[in-house]
């Protein structure tokens, strides 16, 4: 009796503890269906259906020289989230890519991703949404072939995010505020657009200025 009294009272610090490694819970609210202009509904689906190699050509070698740099720089900053250096690489590269397709900044999407998923690739919300940028399942639906499991694909979830958030932006005619409100589920509320701002300007800020000319 007396030693299963000494198990029970071990037992719950070590539980405490375990609690401590928990993966953090996605932080993503619930991003809402909206009717949509048919036109606009398929240019959206065009942009997610586009099957070009994600690779982005430099005509500039300067904009070369540029882009290695800040691959350099971002994936020192990524190495405590993402331990392998090819898997940080591709990562890197799919987001420069699908950043610039979209006229998003990189920097901006990075803290997005930060306050969203922590950077992991299956992470689910309370609400649903999945992988990386937290898209809602919805989405694939309304733009895709209906499958939420490419939401888990790398190149997939990066697509679907930027996206949808420059979507919010040309709704919102520029107001980041309010276009990552609506990203989120909570437009108008401050808490998520000054978490994002504020994991953009603390972690991931980047002055290109700085990065070698040649």
């Amino acid at each position: 009796m007396a030693q299963r009294r000494r198990l029970a009272f071990l037992a719950v610090p070590v539980a405490a503890v375990s609690l401590l490694w928990l993966p953090p819970r996605a932080r993503a609210g619930a991003q809402q269906y909206e009717p949509m202009a048919a036109a606009v509904r398929n240019a959206l689906a065009a942009q997610i259906a586009d099957a070009r190699p994600p690779v982005r050509s430099f005509d500039d070698p300067k904009e070369r020289v540029a882009f290695v740099h800040w691959l350099g720089e971002m994936s020192s900053r990524l190495v405590r989230r993402k331990a392998d250096y090819q898997t940080r690489v591709e990562f890197l590269r799919t987001l420069d890519y699908e950043c610039t397709r979209a006229g998003l900044d990189r920097q901006l999407v990075l803290g997005l991703i930060q306050v969203e998923s922590a950077f992991r690739k299956y992470a689910i919300s309370s609400a649903g949404a999945r992988g990386y940028m937290q898209v809602m399942p919805f989405w694939t639906r309304v733009l895709g072939d209906g499958d939420p499991r490419r939401l888990f694909d790398m190149r997939s979830n990066l697509r679907y995010g930027c996206v949808i958030l420059r979507h919010y932006l040309d709704m919102e005619k520029g107001n980041l505020f309010l276009a990552l409100g609506r990203y989120n589920g909570s437009r108008g509320r401050a808490e998520y657009p000054n978490a994002v701002l504020a994991a953009w300007k603390n972690a991931w800020s980047y002055d290109q200025s700085k990065a070698p000319l040649a």
